[in-house]
């Protein structure tokens, strides 16, 4: 049969898990600091006996956008956000570090400060632990204070304070878990020019103009390859038919 099946079937093909990727965006753009993915077609010869005069296309994910989102101001003092460029250093379900863009963090009941998807915020030996206190304030450095049981309103003390870096975005990638993570697996180092605004959440960057734009495209040449795998279908049938004839 001629290969233009086979040209039909894995456009189909890659042409459904680019819409997953769009999907996804359109699922996460009330999820605070969600980077969207990307996505591409990228074309790819046919080889076979004779030369590769066919290319299929081949959807992939080059990068995430690290563009921030907006803030939106939520006046809790735990809900912390990056002010500008840079990330926060959380501990990774396996141990290693992680980095976030903004956190609703909580204190549970060990005293471990975490974020609002449960990961240790990380700070100068590890992840932040805190002791019983009144109150909690986030400094713009990610210095944490506290005021512990039964002290007066002036009286703070600093605790940790919040790892806060600022890799090269090259050497930054999104993994299987969300989280985004170093591309050689070492931990950032902590940048003291980093600062923090307290009181705010940044917002994904997926616009969902532009994300349901592409699905619908996407959609539209999804159509087009079942058409050309039928017509491949009945291509081979009139072919068969001709051959039964001679």
């Amino acid at each position: 049969m001629d290969k233009y099946l086979y040209v039909a079937m894995t456009g189909a093909s890659q042409n459904a898990l680019a819409q997953k990727a769009h999907a996804n965006n359109l699922a996460n753009i009330s999820t605070n600091g969600f980077q969207r993915d990307l996505e591409q077609a990228r074309s790819m010869p046919v080889f076979g006996d004779g030369f590769p005069a066919r290319a299929f296309a081949l959807s992939e994910r080059p990068a995430t956008d690290f563009t921030p989102g907006a803030l939106v101001e939520t006046g809790r003092d735990l809900d912390i956000a990056v002010n500008g460029d840079g990330w926060v250093a959380v501990q990774a379900p396996n141990g290693g570090e992680a980095y976030v863009r903004t956190a609703s963090m909580n204190v549970d009941s060990l005293g471990i400060l975490r974020a609002g998807n449960g990961m240790p915020i990380m700070g100068n030996a590890g992840p932040i632990a805190v002791p019983p206190q009144q109150q909690i304030e986030v400094g713009q450095d990610g210095t944490i204070s506290v005021r512990a049981m039964g002290e007066g309103p002036r009286v703070m003390a600093e605790v940790d304070r919040i790892k806060l870096v600022q890799p090269n975005l090259q050497n930054m990638t999104k993994g299987l878990d969300g989280l985004i993570h170093t591309v050689d697996g070492q931990p950032a180092r902590a940048d003291a020019t980093v600062r923090v605004t307290s009181g705010f959440l940044e917002a994904s960057n997926v616009n969902a103009v532009e994300e349901m734009t592409s699905v619908l495209a996407l959609a539209k040449q999804f159509e087009l390859h079942i058409k050309m795998m039928n017509t491949a279908k009945e291509d081979d049938q009139a072919m068969t038919r001709v051959m039964a004839m001679s």
